[in-house]
């Protein structure tokens, strides 16, 4: 697929400046660009490269001056990491919508209704009873339990597992290897020391444009419901227990973990490999370093954590400061103590 800079400049509501003519059809980075090529420029360490390189065009901002001549043609927009996601977005669903029709083999179960221009891949199984919105794309081996509600526009990726009734909203995405409903982590210590388990009855709602990563798992709820809620992100590898509720805008990165019953606020974010406690809540805009391991309830929004167990950020950098210093406080005491004994020996101190 090949666009003028004159066409992008457009979609981008850009300014170009030099030659609008020219076609494009591949996005690459500014140290790698060839012709054909288009580009962007935010980050000012790659500013060297604006002079090199052979992309036909480079998104900039506004307040960019360039301190020496380039060969290749401007589009200058508000702020070019944000235009150049956006075209990274339209050339993805360019491409998606290229996908439709059903491939064989594979399943409908009866009383599925179905919508306009889905995309369902060789070996992949919907259940009974199922609402499937248009613009679906179904990837092959990917499994739809019986009475699942999937929106408009949403993608599932090769191998997604999603379980019985739960429900997925529009605009989603979810990738390979992603469990959703699957059994909550339940079972009830007997007096013989066995456990039995407790039946997980509940569903997992995802709200509108939620993103999961590969090979994360989101557990249905005891009773009711585990909620994503609209625009959260969530990362590969990362276990969301029964009757969790992330809130909007959320996002969560890889090898988190969140205990059960637990809820997390509103423009949240969570680093990788940070622990979450059961029956806790997280406030609004809390922020978590990696690792961190939030052990109770965050009441103030926008607080910034880190540690394990994880404390407000401000002392945590003030502790490891004095941390690194331990080596040579270790070094002093000792010295303190050796005066100490010396001066007892002499007699001036008993």
């Amino acid at each position: 697929m090949k666009f003028t800079v004159k066409q992008i400049a457009l979609l981008l509501n850009g300014e170009v400046k030099g030659d609008e003519s020219l076609t494009v059809s591949q996005l690459a980075k500014i140290e790698e660009g060839k012709a054909g090529d288009i580009s962007f420029l935010s980050n000012e360490k790659y500013e060297p490269y604006l002079y090199t390189t052979q992309a036909s065009a480079v998104i900039v901002g506004r307040t960019f001056e360039p301190r020496k001549s380039y060969t290749t043609t401007l589009i200058v927009v508000e702020n070019p990491y944000i235009a150049f996601t956006q075209l990274l977005e339209e050339y993805q669903k360019l491409l998606e919508a290229s996908k439709v029709g059903v491939e064989q083999p594979s399943f409908v179960g009866e009383g599925t209704m179905i919508g306009e221009r889905i995309y369902q891949g060789a070996f992949s199984y919907i259940g009974k009873n199922c609402k499937i919105g248009k613009n679906v794309k179904i990837y092959p081996q990917a499994y739809i339990g019986d009475n699942v509600i999937i929106g408009d526009n949403t993608i599932l990726y090769a191998g997604v597992k999603i379980y019985a009734n739960c429900i997925i909203g529009n605009d989603c995405v979810i990738h390979s290897g992603v469990i959703v409903g699957s059994d909550g982590f339940g079972f009830a210590p007997q007096a013989d020391g066995t456990y039995k388990t407790i039946p997980q009855l509940g569903n997992v709602i995802l709200e509108d444009n939620v993103s999961i990563g590969s090979n994360s798992t989101i557990d249905c709820a005891t009773m009711g419901s585990t909620i994503i809620r609209k625009g959260a992100k969530i990362d590969n590898l990362v276990q969301i227990a029964h009757n969790v509720e992330v809130g909007e805008n959320t996002v969560i990165a890889a090898q988190t973990g969140v205990a059960g019953s637990t809820k997390i606020g509103k423009n949240c974010v969570i680093g990788g490999q940070v622990g979450i406690n059961g029956h806790i809540t997280i406030a609004d805009g809390t922020k978590a370093g990696g690792k961190a391991g939030i052990t109770k309830t965050v009441k103030k929004p926008g607080t910034s954590l880190n540690g394990n167990p994880a404390f407000e950020i401000n002392d945590y950098l003030r502790s490891m400061a004095v941390l690194r210093k331990l080596p040579a406080l270790e070094k002093q005491v000792k010295a303190l103590e050796e005066q100490f004994l010396e001066l007892q020996q002499q007699g001036v101190l008993v």
